[in-house]
């Protein structure tokens, strides 16, 4: 699943596009840039692929924005044999869980910060993103495990199921 918000700094707007493995809630892609575009999603999922090396037919959710309808993005889409499904335009439940993970990564490091420069702001969303709600923030959803150990978890019990 992907998704963009944006984050104030004192040098203007920065813009933050994930793309999160639904199964864990873990993030798998992460870009910023001071530019709302295609390359920014085109970005996220990019880091998506080469982390995660989909297998064809993997489900690729966004909403019908510009970004993700892009030609661009959907050439991306395309090269990597994922399938494309996109939220009804208005409904912003469709993609829930990240709007879920935005609103707690605002909540739990953006609403009390000032941040001066875009470069900080990428700097405090990478450590939050990679060294705290990957590998130490636990989810209800998971069980209370966090992103990382759901990902284990599923793998070694895949791994003694077969």
């Amino acid at each position: 699943m992907a998704d963009i918000t944006y984050v104030w700094t004192h040098e203007g707007w920065l813009y933050v596009a994930v793309v999160i493995d639904l199964y864990a809630r873990k993030v798998v892609g992460l870009a910023m840039s001071a530019n709302i575009d295609a390359e920014l999603a085109n970005a996220a999922l990019n880091q998506a692929v080469v982390r995660r090396r989909p297998p064809t037919g993997v489900l690729y959710h966004a909403d019908q924005g510009s970004t993700y309808a892009a030609d661009s993005h959907q050439e991306i889409v395309a090269k990597h044999g994922l399938v494309m499904s996109m939220s009804e335009k208005g409904n912003p439940y469709d993609n829930a869980p990240a709007e879920s993970f935005y609103g707690t990564f605002k909540k739990e490091l953006i609403f009390d910060e000032v941040l001066r420069t875009r470069s900080e702001a990428k700097g405090k969303i990478f450590e939050y993103v990679e060294a705290y709600y990957n590998t130490g923030r636990r989810h209800s959803y998971n069980g209370y495990k966090t992103p990382e150990q759901a990902e284990k978890a599923y793998y070694q019990l895949n791994k003694m199921s077969t």
